[in-house]
This record gives structure tokens, sequence and C-alpha cells, in this order.
């Protein structure tokens, strides 16, 4: 059997197991992971007053993930395709799957966490411990958590080695069906690009101050150590930055074509790359700016309930900021999880340019627009 045929064999379909790719070590990485978790639980603990230590441990482990899947885009130097398609029909990267195993790897090893799905292993996923007795809590009463994550979001452009990302949500027990956004206690986005950052959400129910925060860790000192590099992330009510995603449906979808002729009238600056993480991390970083992913009969909706939109969506409220559903006046953390595959469009940002969003596409300025479209 050649080499080649071996590495074939260890990628495809993914089955959340958390093997490790035998063409990409992780012994250095592994090496400075005690001092790694020791600087984000400190933080955590005594800096944002996460009593949970649970959820501290839970959080630490996809500050881990993010660290190992840092390693793998930095020595993959060939983004093949495994000549498969996940169960939601996209064809995969060998890094998509290797990035996959990756966070199965940490939060299997955290001890924390009993179901998890992801984009590319898109089914409910036992990975408590083996000792564990199928309860929400274990036998000293901790709680469980329940992860949906997207582990690699902005394949289409990592060619062109644009900044991507890793997105997570974190639920309380077992399970993330028919649960909503708003049910997570904790929410996370790591971002691949000069620097590895991870930006955590903790809303109200989870932080020390009683109110929802989002703060900004980067990955520091080769790799060993996470220090705060944001404190606190807010969204101001209004910006003039726009990323249209899905711009194809502007062609066919005239009150979204009018939206953005707006825009474009009242010189908004554009920032978009393709890849909803950074698009997205951009109105974190500049606090303030709108995104904004519509379909349309022709574009349909492309962005994942579970494993995009709610982590994601948490974090945007917890900074202050607003989500919409695309085709009706409702936070996108209202949105069940009835189908691990619900895709959805979106509106996120600054709240009042949401608020726009809403009138161009809700309400009789649409009408409007779409009259003024047609002619």
């Amino acid at each position: 059997m050649s080499d080649a045929d071996v590495e074939r064999k260890e990628h495809g379909i993914n089955d959340g197991s958390g093997k490790q790719c035998h063409d990409h070590s992780y012994t250095i990485i592994d090496d400075s992971a005690s001092k790694r978790i020791e600087s984000l639980s400190k933080l955590l603990s005594e800096t944002y007053g996460v009593r949970d230590g649970r959820l501290v441990t839970a959080l630490c482990a996809l500050g881990e993930a993010t660290a190992h899947i840092a390693v793998l885009l930095t020595n993959y130097i060939e983004h093949t395709y495994a000549g498969t398609q996940n169960a939601s029909g996209d064809e995969q990267l060998h890094l998509d799957i290797d990035c996959d195993n990756a966070v199965f790897r940490a939060i299997r090893d955290s001890g924390v966490y009993k179901i998890a799905a992801s984009e590319e292993t898109p089914v409910e996923t036992d990975v408590s411990p083996s000792s564990g007795d199928g309860a929400e809590e274990d036998g000293g009463g901790g709680t469980f958590f329940s992860l949906g994550f997207d582990p690699l979001d902005g394949s289409s452009i990592i060619d062109a080695n644009f900044s991507v990302g890793s997105i997570f949500g974190i639920w309380p027990g077992k399970g993330v069906l028919n649960r909503t956004g708003r049910d997570q206690v904790a929410s996370a986005v790591s971002l691949y690009g000069p620097r590895t950052t991870l930006c955590i959400a903790l809303p109200g129910t989870t932080s020390g101050s009683g109110k929802p925060v989002v703060f900004e860790v980067t990955l520091v000192k080769n790799r060993t150590i996470w220090e705060v590099s944001r404190d606190a992330i807010s969204i101001d009510p209004s910006g003039k930055v726009f990323a249209p995603g899905n711009l194809r449906a502007a062609n066919d979808n005239a009150r979204y074509a009018a939206l953005i002729a707006h825009w474009m009238s009242e010189r908004y600056t554009l920032r978009y790359s393709g890849g909803m993480v950074p698009d997205v991390y951009h109105i974190f970083a500049k606090s303030k700016g709108v995104f904004s992913n519509v379909s349309s009969e022709k574009a349909k909706a492309k962005l994942r309930l579970l494993y995009e939109v709610a982590p994601l969506g948490l974090m945007v409220e917890c900074a202050g900021g607003a989500t919409t559903h695309e085709a009706y006046d409702a936070s996108v953390l209202d949105c069940k999880i009835d189908d691990l595959d619900r895709r959805l469009g979106v509106c996120f940002g600054s709240s009042e340019e949401v608020q726009k969003y809403k009138k161009f596409m809700f309400e009789d300025v649409a009408e409007k627009g779409e009259r003024s479209v047609e002619e």
C-alpha cells in the first residue's frame, strides 16, 4: 500500500474520532499546552469572573483546538480536495477534515463535553468521557456541554492566503437539536491571520458581572500563552461599513439590490473578503458596520444556523449589536435548530444599520426600492 493510499484512508467523511493526520505533528504545540490552558483559565476565572470551572475547561479546550488549527494552517501547502463530500453536500478539503479532527480531539480530551456536531461531522456525536453514564451531569454533579462548530470557515478563500476562522457555540447539557442560539452559555470565534486570535462571548448568565461581555485574546510568545488584546468589544449603533454576502442574490432580489444601492449612494466603505468570520470580525475590530447574507430564488441561503449563525449571532448581540433573520423581523437567536443543516440568510451589526436593513427588506421602503429597480 502506498503512502498516498494511507493518506486517503485517513481522510474522507469525518466520524468525530479526533484522530491525528500522520502528516502533521502536534508534538511542539502539545509541549506548551499546560501554559496556554493556565493563561486562558486564569483570564476567564479571575478577569471575567466565570464561576463554572467546567465552562472554563470547555472554553480552554476551544483555545487548544485553535492553537492546533493554527499549526495545521501554517504547515499546509497544498489545499487539495479529499474527493469526498460532507453530509451537507460540500466538497471537503483534506484541511477541513484535519481541522475538524483537531477540535474533536481537544473537546474529547477536556472531559466536559457530551455531544458535538460540526459542518464536517453533521451528526450529534457522542464525545463524552468513557466513564460517562449518559446523564447531563457527571457523578460529581458537574454539568456537561454540547458543541456546534465550523472548524474551518473560509475554505474557498484559503488558497489566496486570506484570513479564515473557526466558529464555536456551547450549549448546556446533552444535545444541540431543537435548541436555540439564546440557550448558549458561551460562543467563540477564532481568526487565523497575521495573528491568531480567539474572541469569546459570555452572556450575562455566564459572566461574573452579570452583564454580557465579548473580549479577545491573542496567542503570543511562540503560541505558548493567551493574552488579552481587546478587553471589551462593543458595537456602536451606527457605522458606514458594509459587507454584502451572497451578492449574486441582488440579481433577482430587488429589495436586496435596492439596499445595496443605498449603501453605495451613501458612500459606505466596502469591507468584504468572502469569509464570514473575517467579515463579521471586522465589525468587532472597528466597533461598527453591517454584514448581510441574503438569499433569492436563484441564490439559496448557505449559512448554517447551528455551526455559524447562532454562535456569531450571540457574539454580535453580547457586544451590543443586533441580528435578524433575512426574511422577517426576529433575532437569529430565537430561530430553532430543528435540523442540524438548517440554513438561513441574516443581517448582523450595528443596531441602526440592522434597522435600515429591516426597512428596506421588510417595510414599505423595500417596495419602493423594488419598483425603482424594476423601472
